[in-house]
């Protein structure tokens, strides 16, 4: 679609054109509390199933691998993912998509659910406001790794395969108004 490619552009401009200052803030409190630079970069599995680089800002402390408060609350407010606007102005994301994976997730699904991979990762979805407190869910968890696995993941991928055959770009502007306002 290319409306929703003129979409990503036009609005991750006009969203790093404002939200510059805050998102420079947020780094440089981030650069203080984990003592390095408050960036941080990791690959995840895109478009096709190949490799982008992710930016996000730093919330756990490098050596000590501990997120601190500050760090929690970036994560809670979602705010460590603004830096993403730069991913979805380079053409790695859209705004609306599967949420981007580390490898070993999207990367390994098997006949139909591999149509995901067609998608270009996005900032939110369906899924991702489901799960919008994943974190505290697995926490509470025995075996956070299984749960994600057996449970979670597989919820997600029919989540996401129902986008990819439902897509439009009014679908794609409900999921940012219910992302913002709800």
């Amino acid at each position: 679609m290319i409306i929703k490619r003129i979409f990503d552009i036009l609005f991750s401009l006009l969203a790093l054109f404002f939200l510059w200052p805050l998102i420079s803030l947020l780094i440089l409190t981030a650069s203080f509390d984990t003592n390095s630079f408050g960036i941080f970069l990791q690959k995840r599995v895109g478009q096709f199933g190949e490799l982008f680089t992710i930016f996000k800002i730093k919330t756990v402390h490098p050596k000590t691998r501990i997120i601190s408060p500050y760090g929690l609350f970036l994560r809670k407010t979602k705010l460590d993912e603004l830096p993403q606007l730069i991913n979805i102005l380079i053409g790695d994301m859209s705004f609306v998509g599967p949420r981007p994976d580390i490898s070993g997730y999207y990367d390994l699904l098997k006949s139909e659910e591999r149509l995901i991979l067609k998608l270009k990762p996005g900032l939110t979805s369906e899924a991702s406001m489901k799960y919008k407190d994943e974190d505290d869910l697995l926490n509470k968890m025995d075996n956070p790794l299984k749960y994600n696995d057996e449970i979670l993941f597989p919820d997600k991928v029919k989540i996401n395969l129902d986008y990819y055959y439902n897509r439009t770009f009014l679908l794609d502007l409900k999921i940012i108004w219910k992302t913002v306002f709800l």
